[in-house]
């Protein structure tokens, strides 16, 4: 029995490969060939109809790399075609393995009207025209290099096109007319469906066996000179066993299209403009051709671009969405990461990315769709659920390299206690192909298999794009409702969560990070674009805040149109393959510009309020963007004296034989002749932070080159092999502006590293401003704090608030969690209170561990700086970095949160006439205003978000400065709720975020 099974299995398979989808295209006659290669970028269709073509024939070499050529096809449907289904088949040079990582075109007719996409699983065009009439069509070739092929992770130049190679590519097949055989098609699938279905059965089961006997039955009747005549006479023999329904308790698969098109990654931004043109023609006219069909896609900025670059793509996107069969999915402005951007920015994502919706479309999301980012922040479920969604989809998770996610669908419970309903799909992809072997998958994996039943499947080539085939839509329709199979039907993923919470009354509940544990470079690798992201959101909160004052107290205009451009800037590079440092060359080339000038114009936006609000005199004012810190919060008052930052007493300096003493009120530091923290005495308490012979502010070297995917990934092997950063170049110390200084600079390799220790008068944070220029390849910089505390937890700042780590790896899964996130600090804290932080200005990624030597236990905090990977981007974060890193000693959470903001949103000190009172003020130990802004509906009032900082519960007050009518609750997307709180009493849980509306009088 075995024998036959296997001789049967590969008979099929030969015929189905080297027979029947051959034949699917019978009689071919060659098109006419003309092409023009642009010297340059892409250009508009309408001026790509317009070219003069020169001729070009099939077996010619085009396309340099990143390169645009246009084609012009045309022919005559031959007489005796009359009555036959005629379509063109176009083979740009397409390897079949490699859909949306290589060469692409989209079709045009010639009034402009695209037709849909040509990529290595989509080679053909519907043609319209009858026997003996003309056929033309246009294509827009991209001939974009292949990256990531069967050699992966290899350095590449081609990464850039500044770069890049000017031969040739790709060599054109073929470009042809031919005769399409319907039978023949359905035949193929016929047999794959079947072919696949029975290789997931029981071996001796009775199901596959019928099946077998039905495809021998079928192959048996099929004449192999035949094809075209016999095809119904086998499909015949094939009809019971496809007809055969799936058992009751089946399980149940909700398909919906999909193509998970990023938004930059192996190509550029611009690239990927083109990209959604290409995938959504093909949706469109797949969704015109199957009436079943629903198409998901999320990303409004994906939208936008084809409003403003393809119109005529997105007048069919409208029609389809209108139709319900193109469904808007997320409610966010791009697939983001989460778990780097500022709560703020991720406010944005969904208020953008909802607007978009409810303005083009007349639609909200009901859910965030986000299959590919890399782990996702514990703040996440309050915020989704603040901003109005139900559910929350990704499948990242099954990346893991450890351990196995206990659930798919379940309640995931945030920071705050927030839980939001959370779908894994059991196939563990988001590029579905309606594979048996998936499909059984699906069914076999499900977690939740004694209480529920169904199970989300996204459907099409994904990545670079490509979408659904005709091909997986004719699986789904033969996996509707067959016997050994799991059933599939389209439908709208708001459908399925419905009837998955519906059938699963008490789902299990995973608390905290959803942490990947896989790509933990991404905290690190890319940190211009990181730097750049950072300082541009707080350059626009802080914009924000001082253009709301100036509207309020002085009638300036809000530019509320130059914050939404400049915000969906920022939002755009949030995406999960552009702040993580994943995508190629170009792409973080331009990220640096574009960022560089959303800060420039957001500090320029800055400029002009507070000159506005100060008026025009001699007196310095400080203007204090935040809640913490010295100063009037949120205003300016006067600062007289100088525009020396520095107040108080001067820190003291002594010089000792080994090194240097720095001294304030505060706290007593010692730094070595090596430039090392070998003491850190918090005076209040007496408390070392440092243990003997373990000195802190250690630079340290690592190789790094993970098995796989190289900017991804920091593999725990790496810290078999380290280099202490000792030697010391020069060093010297000084008074400036009364702080205390000492100047480090360290060479090593072909790096230098030139590092500032500063201690000023009245503070107990020793800054460390590190000017790297960094040209190191495949290493990873570190910078060590060995601390005297016994920490058994660590407390890194997330948004709107922070999450708690354990030290200890009890288990597999505390194991994995080697390299971690923070946002602007990370503290290490004994029982007692006693602790000490890192806050930092532009960097996300540390690790932690804790050593115990007798009585003496060591926890050592270690923050990642710069990573050399040299895969997308050769030459990743080589060049000149400035980091700032503050040690604070005697810390707790107050301390670290008010010092992590005061060092990402420091006071700026300008020249004028008149205090500026604060809009607002919020009275409450742990309240932090996070942003004030005028709201989005251009109503005038003022949106003012606050949050629990601490952790622990918290009362207080919000005093409104300027006339207004009332105070009440809003979503954080600024919606309107049926039970708000009004007033201004501020009761807030640990780390509640609360999003208020000041009606002005």
């Amino acid at each position: 029995m075995h024998e036959d099974t296997s001789l049967t299995v590969g008979r099929v398979k030969r015929v189905l490969t080297e027979r029947v989808v051959p034949a699917i295209h019978s009689a071919r006659v060659p098109l006419e060939i003309a092409a023009h290669q642009l010297p340059g970028e892409p250009i508009a269709p309408v001026e790509g109809l317009a070219l003069d073509f020169e001729p070009f024939s099939a077996g010619s070499m085009w396309g340099p790399a990143w390169g645009t050529t246009w084609f012009r096809l045309r022919g005559e449907v031959p007489a005796e075609w009359a009555g036959k289904k005629v379509e063109a088949l176009i083979d740009l040079g397409f390897d079949v393995n490699m859909t949306g990582f290589q060469c692409e075109a989209l079709a045009y007719r010639p009034d402009g009207t695209p037709v849909k996409s040509l990529n290595p699983r989509n080679q053909w065009l519907p043609v319209d025209a009858e026997a003996g009439q003309a056929v033309e069509f246009y294509l827009e070739g991209a001939s974009n290099p292949v990256l990531l092929d069967y050699h992966p992770f290899l350095p590449t130049q081609e990464g850039d096109i500044k770069t890049s190679s000017h031969e040739p590519l790709y060599r054109v097949r073929h470009m042809d007319l031919a005769v399409f055989e319907s039978e023949v098609f359905e035949l193929s699938l016929d047999l794959d469906v079947l072919l696949e279905l029975q290789a997931e059965l029981p071996e001796t089961s009775p199901r596959r066996m019928r099946i077998l006997q039905a495809l021998d039955d079928a192959l048996d009747v099929l004449d192999l000179q035949r094809i075209i005549e016999t095809a119904p006479d086998a499909r015949a023999q094939l009809a019971e066993v496809l007809a055969a329904p799936a058992e009751a308790s089946a399980h149940q698969i909700a398909a919906i299209g999909h193509a998970h098109i990023d938004s930059a990654w192996l190509w550029p931004v611009r690239e990927t403009v083109r990209k959604v043109a290409r995938t959504t023609s093909s949706m469109t006219t797949l969704i015109e051709e199957q009436p079943q069909f629903k198409y998901g896609m999320s990303s409004a900025q994906q939208y936008a671009w084809m409003k403003e670059h393809r119109p005529e793509v997105y007048e069919r996107i409208k029609a389809a969405v209108a139709e319900g069969k193109f469904l808007p999915l997320g409610g966010m402005w791009v697939e983001s990461d989460t778990v780097m951007p500022t709560g703020e920015s991720l406010v944005r994502q969904f208020s953008h990315g909802q607007r978009f919706f409810e303005r083009e479309f007349g639609i909200r999301s009901k859910g965030v769709w986000l299959p590919d980012s890399f782990g996702y922040s514990p703040a996440l479920p309050q915020l989704m659920r603040r901003a109005g969604f139900e559910w929350f989809f990704t499948q990242k998770i099954s990346w893991n390299q450890r351990n196995v996610f206990p659930h798919h669908s379940f309640l995931w419970e945030g920071i705050d206690g927030s839980r939001m309903f959370t779908h894994f799909p059991p196939m563990d992809t988001y590029n579905s192909q309606l594979s048996g072997m998936e499909v059984a998958k699906a069914s076999r994996q499900f977690k939740e298999n004694r209480v529920a039943t169904r199970s989300i499947a996204p459907v099409g080539w994904g990545d670079g794009g490509g979408g659904t085939t005709r091909e997986m839509t004719g699986k789904a329709a033969r996996l509707a409702d067959l016997e050994g199979s799991a059933k599939v039907e389209w439908k709208h993923p708001d459908e399925f969560f419905d009837e998955a919470k519906a059938e699963l009354t008490d789902p299990a509940v995973w608390v905290g990070e959803l942490y990947l544990e896989l790509h933990r470079g991404t905290l690190t690798s890319q940190h211009a674009t990181k730097a750049l992201h950072r300082w541009a959101e707080q350059s626009l909160i802080e914009a924000e805040l001082w253009a709301a004052t100036a509207a309020v107290q002085k009638g300036v205009e809000y530019p509320h149109e130059e914050f939404d451009r400049l915000w969906q800037i920022v939002l755009l590079h949030e995406f999960h393959d552009i702040l993580p440092g994943t995508s190629i060359a170009w792409v973080h080339r331009e990220a640096v510009e574009v960022l560089s000038g959303v800060l420039t114009d957001a500090e320029t936006l800055s400029a002009a309020a507070r000159k506005a609000l100060a008026g025009e005199g001699d007196r310095v004012l400080r203007f204090t963007p935040t809640s913490v810190g010295e100063g009037r919060a949120l205003g300016a008052s006067f600062d007289d004296g100088s525009l020396s930052l520095s107040k108080g007493e001067m820190a003291s300096l002594t010089e000792l034989p080994d090194g240097f003493r720095l001294e304030n009120d505060l706290v007593a530091v010692t730094v070595s002749a090596q430039g090392l923290i070998t003491s850190a005495v918090d005076k209040a308490t007496g408390r070392e932070t440092i243990p003997a012979g373990k000195p802190a502010n250690l630079f340290q070297l690592h190789q790094d080159f993970p098995n796989m995917w190289d900017a991804w990934d920091i593999d725990r092997y790496y810290k078999n092999r380290v280099d202490d950063l000792t030697a010391v170049a020069d060093i010297s110390a000084s008074i400036v502006d009364g702080a205390a200084t000492v100047l480090v600079k360290r060479e090593f390799s072909e790096s230098r590293i030139t590092q500032t220790i500063v201690l000023r008068p009245g503070s107990r944070t020793v800054m460390l401003l590190n000017d790297i220029d960094w040209h190191e390849t495949e290493k990873l910089l570190k910078l060590a704090f060995p601390l005297d505390i016994f920490a058994r937890e660590t407390l890194a700042e997330t948004q709107f608030g922070f999450q708690r780590r354990v030290t200890h790896v009890n288990t597999s899964w505390e194991a994995a969690k080697f390299e971690t996130s923070m946002h602007r600090f990370v503290l290490a804290q004994e029982d007692d209170g006693f602790g000490a932080a890192l806050v930092n200005d532009s960097i996300y990624g540390y690790d932690t561990s804790r050593e115990v030597d007798g009585d003496d236990v060591t926890t050592t905090l270690r923050l990642s700086l710069l990573r050399a990977p040299r895969f997308p981007d050769p030459d990743t974060d080589h060049g000149h970095h400035e980091i700032e890193v503050g040690f604070v000693i005697g810390a707790d959470a107050a301390i670290a949160t008010a010092e992590g903001i005061r060092l990402n949103a420091p006071s700026t000190l300008v020249r004028g006439a008149d205090e500026v009172e604060p809009l607002v003020s919020v009275s409450g130990d742990g309240l932090v205003v996070s942003s004030v802004k005028l709201a989005d509906d251009r109503s005038g009032d003022v949106i003012v978000r606050v949050y629990e900082a601490l952790g622990r519960r918290a009362s207080g007050e919000l005093t409104v400065g300027f006339p207004h009518s009332g105070i009440r609750e809003v979503s954080l997307i600024e919606d309107d709720l049926d039970d708000a709180r009004t007033g201004g009493a501020l009761s807030l849980r640990p780390f509640e975020v609360r999003t208020l509306r000041i009606v002005r009088a």
